[in-house]
Formats: structure tokens, sequence, C-alpha cells
């Protein structure tokens, strides 16, 4: 790919990221229509700047003529000369253009999205304010040295007391620019984690992309994406913005400061700072790729410092902290690795940025002297052109100074849109087949439209994801309410992956599933999942807490046999960590309790009961049966047939019978 085209192809990913904050593309609105509005905002502010100098030199010359005398000399006579020419008329046309075109999107611009709009306004504003006093400066530098060279006393305090006053302005200016920023920056980052948080959840894209996989390398460290990638992108976007649109604003104001003291030195400087530039671009191609996998790699090492944390007691049980390290340094291995080259890039584009730097300060002297010798400014100049030059080449400068942090944006930048790709083309995925799953029910595929309330399974290949192995063949069969089937068959036969297809985990490879609808299904693993949350949370999960009453929550463990549970923890409200405190059976028994509670017509159940005695598994057998609820389970205990009126066999080849609970004989398979 070529440097043009990845940079092309870097700022759409950044306009897919950044533009639906600002201005929505669900509701139609184009990247064409959002640079207009980037564009008619700064005409807007540049005229709204013109309007407000005007009224303030207008009130101080009525109200306070001798501060305006003393701390801004000439001021007045240059607005007065910017209305008297044309470019007040234009810059009030502008404005007025600007103010239509935020008019026109007005119907665009809904859901809070005029707050972010204001506050750039303001930013851009404060920024203009800035830049006009820094050239207010670079003048009063200029008449300080001639009144010290002319040893003129009087003069120069009189101009050291407009620098102050400079100064008093310029602070509190920059000290709101700064709080503006960041806060503008959180604003979007809540925006924005929320949005993706919320599609990330949703069709089950967090399943789907499965981080736990190493072996697929296309979305790694979701987690780290939503969190650390965002609120760096927020952050940098906009302190990226700022700075770009500060460095184009001291440009076109210095560079006619530069200008009007010596034309050469304006043409110098931009041959030289475009050189640069090129250079500092080439050489830092690589620091892209590299603080990308940097990102990557540091995310992997501190995942598996998690991982030994989630799982400290299974680690102690087995002595596996010599693994446990071996793999913790392999990881640490690839961060240092990957760090080591990108210091060394860095390093060498250090030593350029620095060469640049030392070299563009002789270059004012260099042009400077020669008419200074010959008598054509004053002394004064040097110090002006130090300071003006300074500020252009800093401001054209502005990719040479600031390539590393550019790069890590980025690496951000594609990391976060690649996320948001990949969630929205599984969602676009799933819409699809639920619209033809639905299409299918409708046109009364298989008796689904006479038995909307079952799970019915037609001539299905199940196949897993990223796999080629067939665990099962032209699979047909229906559950209906109150019927039970068990699943069974050898390890590793696919009884599980039967269980994910049913429950809608994992599409289906040829044929259709047709399934309860959302609510009336339930799946309970054998290693229940407990989150972060009180014991009350526990139970109700993926209920309201406010549905249910302590009576029912206290009635329901009694019923799984865990009233010590009660006795335990009395406060229902009190937050543990619930997978170290609780058995692996306590969980399964709190699991059921959960289901009780939630009542689905129809239970899928993984092993759900293997850390259970029998009598117990047999009472909550007996609970789903008393509430007439159908389930599929899997399992390998003979037992289990007693609570089942079909069994599936699976042999993992693809072939598969369906036989009488009754009649079944474990350990017999065809």
């Amino acid at each position: 790919m070529t440097p043009f085209k990845a940079f092309r192809d870097q700022l759409g990913k950044l306009q897919r990221l950044a533009q639906p904050y600002f201005l929505p593309l669900d509701n139609g609105a184009s990247s064409g229509q959002f640079l207009l509005l980037v564009v008619a905002l700064i005409a807007v502010v540049v005229g709204f700047t013109l309007l407000l100098l005007t009224a303030v030199m207008a009130a101080s010359g009525a109200w306070i003529p001798e501060l305006q005398a003393r701390f801004l000399p000439g001021v007045p006579q240059q607005v007065a000369s910017i209305w008297a020419g044309p470019y007040g008329k234009v810059v009030m046309v502008l404005f007025g253009a600007g103010l239509l075109c935020f008019g026109a999107a007005r119907a665009k611009l809904r859901q809070g999205r005029w707050l972010p709009w204001l506050l750039l306004g303001v930013i851009t504003l404060l920024i203009l304010v800035i830049n006009g006093i820094n050239v207010g400066i670079s003048f009063v530098a200029r008449n300080i040295e001639n009144a010290l060279v002319a040893y003129k006393a009087e003069e120069f305090w009189k101009i050291v007391a407009i620098y102050a006053f400079c100064l008093m302005l310029a602070l509190p200016i920059r000290a709101l620019q700064s709080y503006l920023i960041p806060k503008l920056g959180l604003m979007w980052r809540e925006w924005l984690s929320e949005r993706m948080l919320g599609r990330y959840l949703t069709n089950r894209a967090y399943y789907v992309l499965n981080p736990n996989d190493e072996s697929v390398e296309e979305i790694d460290n979701p987690d780290q994406r939503i969190s650390q990638d965002a609120a760096s992108f927020t952050a940098t976007s906009l302190s990226v913005t700022v700075e770009i649109i500060s460095a184009l604003l001291t440009f076109f104001s210095f560079i006619i400061v530069l200008w009007s003291i010596n034309d050469t030195l304006a043409l110098w400087l931009l041959a030289y700072s475009v050189g640069g530039t090129a250079l500092i671009v080439f050489a830092s191609r690589k620091l892209v790729n590299l603080n990308y996998q940097q990102l990557k790699l540091e995310a992997d090492f501190r995942y598996g410092l998690v991982h030994i944390r989630d799982n400290a007691e299974s680690i102690a049980f087995y002595r596996g902290e010599q693994q446990e390290q071996k793999e913790g340094s392999r990881r640490l291995g690839g961060v240092i690795q990957n760090y080591n080259k990108l210091i060394i890039w860095e390093a060498l584009i250090s030593v350029i940025q620095r060469s640049y730097d030392y070299f563009s300060r002789f270059l004012p002297w260099l042009v400077i002297a020669p008419i200074y010798f010959a008598k054509q400014v004053d002394f004064g100049v040097f110090g002006q052109a130090s300071i003006a030059f300074s500020q252009v080449l800093f401001s054209v400068s502005y990719i040479v100074n600031n390539i590393d942090r550019l790069a890590a944006f980025s690496a951000s930048i594609s990391r976060l849109e690649g996320f948001q790709g990949k969630v929205e083309s599984i969602s676009g995925d799933v819409a699809a087949q639920s619209a033809a799953d639905q299409d299918w029910a409708a046109s009364g595929g298989e008796s689904a439209a006479e038995s909307p309330d079952s799970i019915l399974v037609s001539h299905v290949d199940l196949v897993p994801p990223r796999s080629s192995r067939l665990l099962v063949h032209d699979l047909s069969l229906q559950v209906g309410p109150g019927q039970r089937l068990l699943v069974v068959g050898p390890s590793g036969c696919g009884k599980t992956s039967f269980l994910r297809l049913v429950s809608g985990l994992w599409p289906a490879a040829a044929g259709r599933v047709h399934r309860p609808p959302v609510g009336e299904l339930m799946f309970i693993p054998q290693k229940p999942y407990m989150l972060l949350g009180s014991l009350r949370e526990q139970l109700c999960y993926p209920q309201s807490t406010e549905r249910f009453s302590d009576g029912q929550l206290r009635h329901v463990l009694e019923e799984v046999r865990l009233p010590d549970l009660v006795h335990r923890y009395p406060d229902l409200d009190i937050k543990q960590d619930w997978p170290r405190l609780l058995s692996l059976g306590e969980q399964q028994r709190l699991a059921f309790a959960r289901l009780l509670l939630n009542s689905p017509r129809f239970v899928v159940l993984d092993e759900a009961t293997s850390a259970l005695d029998v009598n117990t598994e047999k009472r909550l057998y007996e609970l789903l049966v008393q509430r007439e609820m159908a389930f599929v389970s899997v399992g390998h205990r003979p037992t289990l047939k007693d609570y089942h009126d079909t069994v599936l066999e699976l042999d993992g080849s693809g072939a598969w019978r369906l036989l009488p609970a009754a009649s079944y004989i474990f350990g017999q398979q065809a």
C-alpha cells in the first residue's frame, strides 16, 4: 500500500470513528456535510471574534480611553482598517453562511449534538484570541529590544507594562482552554465507550469475537479497545485537532509578520520545514506498525496476569507456578522484544528531530544579519524575526515534533475502527440470519408455524465455527412443551456443541433451527456464571432485582437445598467473591435457584448437576418436572434417563440415534 493510500485509508477510519458523535451517520449525514460544518464552525468563530473585538474596542474607547491608549496601542486603528477594507465584509459573509449551514443541519444535530459543537467553537475562539495575543507579544518584544538598545528607560517600562497586560489576558484563557479540551474529550469518551459496549453486548458479539482464542488475531483484547483505546483515542483526537487548528492559525498569522520583515526568510523557512517534514515522515513509517503491535502485546501480557489472578486457587492446587511463570515470561518477552525495536526507531527519529531543531536556529541569523549590517532594519527585528520564525517553524513542523504521538494515535485508530467494524459485521450477520429464520418459520417450514413454542431442529448439519469437522449430519427432532431430551455420547462427540446450536450460540452449517421466543429458553452450563454483584443479583440474574421479594429469594434457596447460604449471608445485598467462596456444587444449586426464579418454559442443561450427589440431583430435576418445564440435558450418569422421555445418542462422526429413554441402556452403542 502506498503512503498516500495508507493515509487516505486512515482518514476514512478516523472519520467513521469520530463523525458519529458530532454528526450521526445513521441519519443520512455524509463526510462532506461533516467537513462543511467544520469549515462553517471556523467561519462562525472568526466572524464572532471580529465582532467581539470590535465591541471591546468600542467599549474600552468610550469608557476607559486611557487604558486603550496605554495597553492596546494601534489595535483600534487595525480593527477600523479591517472594516474599511474588503476583509470585514468577506468575514461577515462567511459568518452568515456558517450560521446558515448550522441552521440547515439542525435536524441532524439532535440528541445532545449541539453541546460538542458549542464547546468546539469556544475552544477555537480561545485559540484565535491566544494567537492574536502571541502576535502582539512579538511586536512588544521587538519594541523592548529597540528601547533597550536606545537606552529609553521610560519607553521600556511602558512596553513592559503592555507585556504584563498581555500575560494577564493570556493566562486565564489558557486555563479555560486546558479545562474545556479534556472535558469535551471526557464527554466523547463516555459516548463512544457506551456505544461500543452496547454493540459489543448486542447479538452476542462478545461471544462470537471469542477474545480468549489467540489463534484468531483479527480482534484481540476487546476489553482494552473499549476502555484504554477509546480513552486514548478521544483525548488524542481532540488535542491533535486543537493543535492542528492552532498550528494553522499560528502559521498564517506569523507568516505575515515574517514576510513583512523579509520575504527571503519566509521562503527559506517553507523550504526547510517541508524538507524536514518529508524526511521525518519517511523515517517514521515503521513506528505505526511497532506501536500497533506494542498495544496488542501489552494487552496480552496484562490478560495473562489477570488470568493468573482469576485462577489462583486452581494454579495453587496444581503447583503450576513454574508453568505460569514460563507463560508469563513468554508474553513479557514479546513485549520487551517489540519495545526494543520501538526505542531504536524512536531514538533515530529523535536524532533527526533534534538536528532539525538545532539547525533551524541559525536560519534567522543568516538571513537577517546581512540586511541588519546594511542598516535596512533595526535591532529589534532580530528578536521579532526569531519569535515569528520559531512560531511558524513550530506550526509547519507539527508532524515532525509529534510523529511518535501520531504513530501511536494511528495505531489506536486502527484498533478501534477494526473492533467497531467487526462488531457491526457480526450484528449484520446475526440480523440476516434472524430474518431468514423468521421467513422460514412464517412460510410454515417443517411445521414451525404450527408449533411456535417448540425447539425444532430440521435437517441440520453441525460444524463448529472455524472448523471443518462434521459433528452431526442431517439431524431432525422436536422438543415440545413438557418434553425432555437427554443427549449422550462419548466425550468430544459434540454434545455441548449441540446445546450451543439449540441455544443460538452457534449457527447451523445446513438446515434450520427454530427456538422459543427470547426469555422462554435458558441455558445452564456445567460451571455456572457468577457475576460481580450481590447475592440478590446472583439469584435474579438476568432479571431485575426489583422483580423478586426477599421471601421469594430465601424460599428458592431452601428449595435447592441451600438454606445455610441464607444463614451465612442474611443480608442478600452483600457483595462477595462468589466463585471463590462457593464450591462448584453450591454454584450449580444457585444456578438452579436462578432458573426457578426466571421460570422459562424451556431449559438447556450442560452437565448442570455433575458436582452434586444423586439425591440432590433428583431433587432439582423433580423441581423442573413439577413446574412442567421442557428441558434438553447433557450428562453421563445413567440416573439421568429417569427424568427424560427421549435420548439423543451422538457418535461424533455425524451419525445419531433417537431412542425412548425407558429402553435406553448406557454403554450399549450401535
